[in-house]
């Protein structure tokens, strides 16, 4: 049975290093209704939420697994952002369960490295991709958001390699601050998981139709049937700009072809819990059908993980719940529980997610940050 399409989006910082993502989001709570779809097929919402009842992780950890350091001139000093899980490759040395993830340093994004036994307690490697050369379009930030891994939401996680070397996606915006500027998506290649070699962007704002040509965010590669898939949010050029969701498809990884639907999710209604963005994609397979993980925005200014369903990759169909929501006030995720990354291990599924909070004092050890922004994790069992 196929399923129905969606429903229509903003971003949390302003492309203006000097305004922040918690101050771009200053609006007075709200109540919410379900996700209302229009012209949708009745059975495919009865379904979608059939496989709602598979994905929920409503099992929250309740503190920060990686945090900010605090640290001037660390690369994650204000904030940790945008986690990807995965299972080391057999025969390397060390914790059988990493991540990358994104860090803020007042200046950019650069990626960083880290490792676990358990998935709960994580320990930081370093430093992976650093920004580029003075000009180039890694000048100011890289930030490596996916490896191309196994399909199955419930498999082991395991990475995927194309002619012997392991593919990753990257954005990266061309100015100094917070997502500042119209930033470009790349594909980027590595060996050993150490090393990686970034191609030129293969999708850029300007190229693209008027939903997407504020600028682009993170990306998810998925491979299926010999085509690659490469879906991503972008913004519009509006003041209040709306965030959705589309793709491109590619059988060599170098050249892209965009959707003609594109964009493929949109954001609801007035009122609804996406009434403003549906960012952050994360595509995975979920039985017999696709199920796509984003955020939410909603115009009560909080963010929150949601969760749609397809059977080909194109139409899409929305729950009409969040599968993380935000904390009670004091919280960890008080503002914002957004940024999906799925893994599974024995059984239980690991929701990863950036949790933000703000942070009256403005101090956070060396450095000045309105906000607390770090992973945390939910699950499917008690943690």
């Amino acid at each position: 049975m196929p399923f129905a399409p969606t429903g229509e989006a903003e971003r949390f910082a302003l492309t203006n290093s000097s305004v922040s993502e918690s101050s771009r989001l200053a609006l007075p709570p709200a109540f919410f209704i379900a996700i209302v779809v229009s012209h949708f097929d009745r059975d495919a919402h009865v379904q979608a939420e059939r496989y709602f009842e598979r994905v929920q992780t409503p099992h929250k950890l309740g503190r920060l697994i990686l945090a900010p350091t605090g640290r001037a001139g660390d690369f994650d000093s204000h904030g940790v952002d945008c986690a990807f899980i995965f299972r080391a490759p057999d025969g390397v040395a060390g914790s059988p369960f990493r991540m990358t993830y994104v860090g803020f340093d007042g200046v950019g994004y650069r990626t960083g490295t880290a490792s676990s036994d358990d998935l709960i307690t994580w320990r930081r490697d370093g430093l992976l991709i650093d920004r580029g050369l003075v000009g180039s379009i890694t000048e100011f930030n890289v930030a490596l958001t996916w490896i191309l891994r196994d399909n199955d939401l419930f498999g082991n996680g395991s990475l995927r390699r194309v002619g012997g070397e392991y593919i990753g996606t990257y954005h990266a915006y061309p100015q100094p601050g917070y997502e500042s500027g119209p930033a470009a998506i790349g594909i980027c290649k590595s060996d050993d998981l150490c090393t990686w070699r970034l191609d030129d962007p293969v999708i850029r704002a300007e190229d693209g139709t008027e939903w997407e040509r504020g600028g682009l965010y993170k990306s998810c590669l998925v491979e299926h049937a010999g085509m690659y898939y490469l879906f991503y949010n972008a913004k519009d050029r509006g003041k209040d700009w709306r965030e959705q969701i589309g793709f491109a498809t590619s059988r060599d990884l170098k050249t892209w072809t965009r959707h003609p639907r594109n964009p493929v999710v949109r954001v609801g209604a007035l009122g609804s819990i996406d009434d403003r963005f549906v960012s952050e994609p994360c595509v995975l397979r979920v039985d017999d059908v696709w199920a796509m993980f984003t955020f939410s925005l909603s115009s009560d200014g909080f963010a929150r993980d949601t969760v749609a369903f397809s059977d080909d990759l194109v139409t899409w169909t929305k729950a009409t719940r969040p599968l993380v929501d935000v904390g009670p006030r004091g919280s960890i995720d008080e503002r914002y529980a957004h940024k999906p990354s799925m893994f599974t291990d024995n059984g239980v599924l690991y929701h990863f997610y950036t949790a933000v909070a703000p942070n009256p004092s403005g101090r956070l050890g060396e450095v000045n940050t309105h906000e607390i922004r770090g992973i945390s994790v939910a699950a499917s069992r008690p943690l």
